[in-house]
This record gives structure tokens, C-alpha cells and sequence, in this order.
């Protein structure tokens, strides 16, 4: 009986062997096959990874176009522009009027037509305060995708008087020291006298000139629409 099992072993082990190369060639091809069929699986999982990586990334894509691209050689802009631009410190904590304390970054997401002035309010910041407010009333359908803001820069209690005019814009006080590192005035000139322009990103991107009057506002509208338009295909009102 061992002698059969020992024979029909040795035919079991004769029956693997291959009986020549086009056999081995079979059987190595039969070997690796399981491997290969798993391939087009890990090509489709890494351009799915790059795809998303992409959609991460597109609206930065599109802002840095719409900044370097858009504007076509020749064109001047009444604002000038903040090379390279200068993104906001997000976690920097803000104040709001009725004492709701948030992170300045929660104001990404629109368009930012900004202030800056102590809470006191001097007729300089009351010009720009108007101004802001008729600059986004003039962008009609594109008033929704702008913010103006006012920055205050110390303690001080805004009047009474003014308030009332405040309903429609976003107030925040914000350190001095925080703000003086973030923007800049042009040289010779205070940080409260300007307008600054922050994309939806928080990148300060843009300084109008300092003590606009309307004529001045009537200058800077073009240059708020051209931006408007040139980010239209990603850039929608409200910051959902």
C-alpha cells in the first residue's frame, strides 16, 4: 500500500510540473495575472485622488488667474495693488458691537471693502463710512457678494448718532497692533485714511487712495466690478 501511495504521490507531483516551455509559460502568466487585474484598480483610486486634491484647490487656482490673468497688460487700476497679497490672521479674536467675540477669519467668504478707524469716528471716518456704503449700493446684483466693514481700532464707543447708519455693515473691534501688522497705509499717509479690498479668501489684495471723496468713489467702482466678473464663476453671495 505505501509503494501505491508513493507512486501516486509521484504522479500527483509529475501532473504540476509543466511538460514543456509553453506550459511554464501558461503557468507563469496564470501566476501573475491576479496582480495585473488589480492595476487599473490603483490608476482609477490615484486620479480620483488627484481629482479631489483639484476641487480642493481650484478656487485658490481661480483667484490667483483672476489676479495675475485677468488683467490684461495696459490696464490701470484706480486701487493699487497688494503684491504679494497679504492674508488676514484668521484666528485673531474680534469684538461686535453688542460684545459677540469671534475669530476675524469667519469674515472670509465675501468680498471685503474695509475700514479702519478708532470708535470715536471723526469726519474721515464718517466720509469713508458713507462711501463704503454707496459703493456697494452702486454694484446692484454684485452688491451681495461685497461686505463693508469697519474696523475699529480701540475702545472707544462708535455715537450714537451714527448708528443707525451702521444696519447694514459688519463692525468689529480688532486690536491696533493685530491690524497695524495686517494693512498698511501708503506712505505718508494713517491707516484710518484709506479703503482696503480683501477677496473672499482673506487675502488683502488691494488699497484705494487715501481720503477719496465721490468723485474718487465714482473711480473705484470700475475696478470693484472688473473683479466682480472676473470671479463670477466661483465666487457666490453669502458664504454658504
Amino acid at each position: 500500500m505505501s509503494g501505491s501511495k508513493s507512486s501516486d504521490a509521484s504522479v500527483d507531483a509529475a501532473a504540476l510540473q509543466p511538460t514543456d516551455a509553453g506550459e511554464a509559460v501558461a503557468l507563469q502568466l496564470t501566476v501573475h495575472t491576479p496582480a495585473q487585474a488589480r492595476l487599473p484598480q490603483s490608476r482609477r483610486g490615484r486620479w480620483q485622488l488627484w481629482f479631489m486634491l483639484l476641487v480642493c484647490v481650484a478656487p485658490v487656482l481661480a483667484s490667483y488667474f483672476m489676479y495675475y490673468v485677468v488683467r490684461p497688460q495696459g490696464r490701470t487700476n484706480f486701487g493699487e495693488l497688494i503684491e504679494p497679497q497679504r492674508p488676514m490672521p484668521v484666528h485673531e479674536r474680534v469684538t461686535a458691537l453688542d460684545g459677540t467675540v469671534s475669530n476675524l477669519g469667519d469674515l472670509r467668504r465675501q468680498w471685503l471693502l474695509v475700514s479702519v478707524a478708532g470708535g470715536a469716528c471723526d469726519d474721515v471716518c464718517r466720509n469713508n463710512l458713507y462711501l463704503q456704503r454707496q459703493l456697494r449700493e452702486t454694484l446692484g446684483e454684485g452688491s451681495d457678494r461685497v461686505e463693508w466693514v469697519w474696523l475699529v481700532s480701540d475702545d472707544a464707543a462708535p455715537p450714537q448718532e451714527i448708528r443707525p447708519a451702521l444696519a447694514k455693515a459688519t463692525v468689529r473691534r480688532m486690536a491696533l497692533p493685530a491690524l497695524q501688522a495686517w494693512l498698511q497705509p501708503a506712505p505718508g499717509h494713517e491707516l484710518q485714511e484709506h479703503l482696503y479690498l480683501v477677496d473672499p479668501m482673506g487675502n488683502w489684495m488691494m488699497r484705494f487712495p487715501a481720503r477719496l471723496d465721490v468723485g474718487g468713489a465714482e473711480k473705484v467702482k470700475p475696478d470693484l466690478s472688473r473683479l466682480l466678473r472676473a470671479s463670477a464663476g466661483w465666487d457666490r453671495p453669502g458664504r454658504e
